[in-house]
């Protein structure tokens, strides 16, 4: 995928390729790691790169959950818990994991197909406005776009703590595009 967004042909289309380009793009942040660098936690808080897209994955799955109506309360243990990859769990699981939220995502999306659908807000957390019983499941998309886009800056900078690699440089060597002088693809560290 490149590092820009396709063209989009509407609404629905343009949210859920933005979507799609922010999973890619939190996914490249664990491009390369060894299963300890994934798991590494280098800065001030307990945040690793593999527990942020974890998180992300965890996050859109409750939100299509309560958009198909599913979703009972915040567990705040599991929560808690989708910080933090499971013991033995691999970068493949975790990937497999996301591409199935996001299947689920886009199927529930293309099958509702009404923007306007309105989704529960829940009224035990409280960081949602009570003065509102909905939102729109366009509302939902751009959470989760902007979501997943806040938590991959935050694995960009612990990636970069854990081994100096960038976003760019990242996607390059997964896309495998040329050395230029403007842009070296990312090597491992001897």
């Amino acid at each position: 995928m490149p590092g820009q967004v396709r063209p989009v042909t509407d609404e629905q289309d343009g949210l859920l390729a933005y979507l799609a380009q922010m999973r890619y793009v939190i996914k490249l942040t664990a491009y390369g790691l060894t299963p300890e660098q994934l798991r590494a936690v280098p800065s001030a808080s307990e945040l690793s790169v593999g527990g942020l897209i974890r998180h992300c994955a965890a996050t859109e799955e409750g939100w299509l959950s309560t958009v198909r109506g599913e979703h009972g309360p915040v567990d705040y243990e599991a929560y808690e818990r989708n910080f933090k990859l499971a013991d033995g769990e691999s970068v493949e699981e975790l990937f497999a994991y996301y591409d199935r939220v996001a299947e689920a995502t886009e199927k529930t999306v293309r099958d509702i197909a009404d923007l306007d659908h309105p989704v529960p807000i829940d009224h035990s957390v409280p960081w949602n406005p009570k003065e509102y019983d909905a939102w729109s499941l366009r509302w939902v998309l751009l959470h989760l776009i902007q979501e997943t886009a806040r938590h991959t800056g935050h694995a960009d900078v612990i990636r970069q703590t854990v081994d100096g690699a960038t976003a760019y440089p990242l996607m390059a060597a997964a896309e495998g595009w040329p050395e230029s002088p403007w842009m070296k693809p990312w090597k491992p560290q001897d």
